[in-house]
């Protein structure tokens, strides 16, 4: 989990003598002028003068500056290339032009590892000067690049905040089977494995597993990766992202889950405004305000906003991108909630709007023009599910672990799911969501 950038530990002085502990870059500052220190980390940049060397060192905190004088430690810094690992123990000088107010001077250098390879881009300027391409295929050493770092803090603090925030309300966190033995929920678009000599598949999702679980736990929650084979190469879509996932037993309809899921929004912007302040300062992100109650509107109001044909069956991109400008303008919302997707697009498990079932009790919420999150209520009686089978020309043999837990009674439930990826280049504004996933699996790309 994240810790909080502004928990900070007391730096004490090392005793005369003594092998100084490890100070932090952002802690640097704390420890007396004069003070003997020592850091470690990455040789993020060397900038050589006519009398002195700059050298500064990255660390998981930030950015330290080491001033060199001294010929034997210029010697030594020669064969130290950008992003060698290194320790240097020197003396604490206070500085306010200095990267966090202080910095080492008359340093001893040594190395952790071997001289390392230039990286394939300059990682020390402010912006990543390669293009995606570039970063994707060299993942291991441009992530270390501090704005594709941050970029991460954001995922790593929102999925904090969702834990939180649902821990809260009283939800389990569960683990499901990412193996399943039947492709049902959405047809074709799934990865086939070989499983000992049977055909298994990549889990789409932890749908069904969650709602069995309500059964067990009442409200459940899981943060995992899911797997979609969708042919789509746009800058929207990944084979594989994170999920964040939740389902809650005894509600009224999907209205009770999208209170919820509000609660979950607001919990994720606290923790990132929290715990990744310095993340949210260099991207220069602005946090939404998730309001008291997020504005809804009905899939056939949806559809008349933006002008689209009364008979659609779903909202293009180019839909969601004017509905979330509508929001903003009418509602000076970034969310907006579209309810009463009609039956015909949504799984055969979702709860049909009692008085007109040609619609659903399900919704997608857009953040930011795009839809973030697939969610409703789902039917709970065993009589429904016959009838969705038989409907849907499923056989019940196919399920029949998942149909055993509504035979022996099941509440009203539902639940949502939010791609973490997306969440995170909606809060960014990137325009590829393959720029603030760390390792992205799509069609063409199966490494690093």
């Amino acid at each position: 989990m994240h810790t909080h950038q502004h928990q900070q530990h007391p730096a004490r002085p090392a005793p005369p003598g003594a092998r100084p502990p490890r100070t932090l870059a952002r802690d640097l500052a704390g420890l007396p002028e004069g003070s003997p220190a020592r850091i470690a980390g990455w040789v993020h940049r060397r900038r050589a003068l006519a009398r002195l060397t700059f050298v500064v060192v990255r660390d998981r905190t930030g950015l330290a500056q080491v001033v060199v004088r001294e010929p034997e430690a210029l010697a030594a810094l020669a064969g130290l290339p950008e992003e060698t690992v290194v320790e240097v123990t020197g003396t604490v000088r206070l500085d306010p032009a200095a990267p966090g107010g202080a910095e080492l001077v008359e340093p001893t250098f040594e190395a952790l590892t071997e001289p390392a390879t230039p990286p394939p881009v300059e990682l020390w300027r402010p912006t990543f000067g390669a293009g995606l391409p570039t970063h994707l295929d060299h993942a291991a050493v441009t992530l270390r690049h501090p704005r594709h770092r941050a970029a991460w803090q954001l995922a790593s603090a929102s999925t904090a905040g969702f834990r939180s925030a649902l821990g809260a309300l009283d939800f389990t966190e569960i683990a499901t089977p990412k193996l399943v033995g039947t492709a049902t929920e959405s047809g074709a678009n799934v990865f086939t494995v070989d499983y000992f000599g049977r055909t298994a598949y990549l889990a789409q999702s932890p749908q069904l597993y969650k709602q069995m679980l309500v059964g067990v736990f009442e409200r459940v929650f899981e943060v995992g990766p899911v797997f979609r084979a969708e042919p789509h190469d746009t800058v929207r879509h990944l084979a594989q992202y994170t999920s964040l996932d939740a389902e809650l037993g005894f509600v009224r309809d999907h209205r009770d889950v999208l209170a919820v899921l509000r609660e979950v929004l607001a919990g994720m912007v606290e923790a990132v405004r929290r715990d990744a302040a310095d993340a949210v300062r260099l991207l220069e992100v602005d946090l939404p305000v998730v309001p008291e109650q997020l504005p809804v509107v009905h899939f056939s109001e949806a559809l008349a906003i933006v002008g689209a044909d009364p008979d659609e069956p779903d909202l293009s991109p180019a839909h969601e991108r004017a509905l979330g400008e509508w929001a903003l303008a009418e509602h000076g919302s970034d969310f907006l909630a579209v309810e009463g997707y009609p039956m015909g697009k949504r799984p055969f498990y979702t709860h049909p709007q009692p008085d007109d079932p040609q619609w659903s009790n399900s919704f997608d919420l857009l953040f930011r023009g795009l839809e973030l999150t697939t969610g409703g209520q789902r039917l709970h009686r065993p009589s429904d599910y016959a009838a969705a089978l038989e409907r849907t020309g499923t056989d019940p043999a196919l399920l029949a672990g998942y149909l055993d837990a509504f035979a022996h009674g099941m509440p009203p439930h539902g639940g949502f799911a939010i791609g973490l990826e997306r969440w995170v280049a909606r809060l960014t504004r990137v325009e590829n969501v393959r720029e603030v996933t760390l390792f992205p699996r799509d069609l063409h790309r199966l490494t690093p």
